[in-house]
């Protein structure tokens, strides 16, 4: 099993819930999720990173007037990325099941 950062499995989880979508599309839900800011850029090293191990596969989109004729990079989940994500899943399911719950009686230090 090969762990991935957390950014590479939030991306992979959104890709996932749709059946594709681009950069801009990625980065929005990104935000709406977590009310935090990632940079276009950002996204592109994790979803090419992604491409490389074959969890993610892309294509382009039509050419497109608001773009100035320029055509968009569309991302889509392989069924290899959904096996990936749902093992680590199942992983981290496993060790939560482990955890001790601290005493509590400390504070939330």
């Amino acid at each position: 099993m090969e762990l991935k950062g957390s950014l590479e499995e939030i991306i992979l989880i959104i890709l996932l819930q749709q059946e594709e979508c681009h950069g801009v599309e990625i980065m929005q839900q990104y935000e709406s999720i977590f009310g935090l800011s990632i940079s276009l850029p950002a996204i592109h090293v994790v979803v090419k990173r992604m491409e490389k191990k074959g969890w993610v596969k892309s294509k382009f989109g039509e050419p497109t007037a608001e773009r100035g004729g320029r055509r968009k990079r569309l991302y889509q989940a392989t069924p290899a990325g959904y096996y990936a994500i749902k093992e680590i899943q199942e992983t981290k399911s496993r060790l939560w099941s482990t955890v001790i719950i601290p005493n509590l009686k400390y504070g939330h230090s």
